[in-house]
């Protein structure tokens, strides 16, 4: 499995910011594919989560109502469409895969055996 994430970059707090994570190397029918981020200082963090089968998100308490996650089937890739950024969403965002089983917390790094490379995000205030 590869995930290559792409999509970050500077904006200005108040704006918008989409991520793109393409996926590769088997089919995700069964697949979690999250975000989590990583600030400075920080531990990894989870964002949002999307089962590949069926499409139901999850988000974590500080995102609800600003990141939207989705998935596009045919092009094996998740986004992650960030709105109304603030300079505390600042870090790495990373993209993740794997098939958790029922019961597991979707939203433990550790759970994940597959990531991509982080893209920087930089929200300045």
């Amino acid at each position: 499995v590869q995930l290559q994430a792409s999509g970050g970059g500077l904006v200005q707090a108040g704006g918008s910011l989409g991520l793109s994570c393409a996926a590769s190397g088997r089919t995700f029918s069964s697949y979690y594919m999250a975000w989590f981020r990583q600030a400075p200082g920080k531990e990894r963090e989870f964002v949002a989560a999307i089962r590949w089968t069926g499409g139901s998100t999850f988000y974590a308490d500080f995102v609800k109502g600003r990141f939207t996650i989705s998935r596009d089937n045919y092009k094996n890739t998740v986004y992650l469409q960030m709105n109304s950024l603030k300079p505390e969403d600042t870090a790495i965002y990373y993209c993740a895969a794997d098939a958790l089983p029922a019961g597991w917390n979707i939203g433990t790094p550790n759970n994940y055996a597959y990531w991509g490379r982080g893209t920087l995000v930089t929200v300045s205030s």
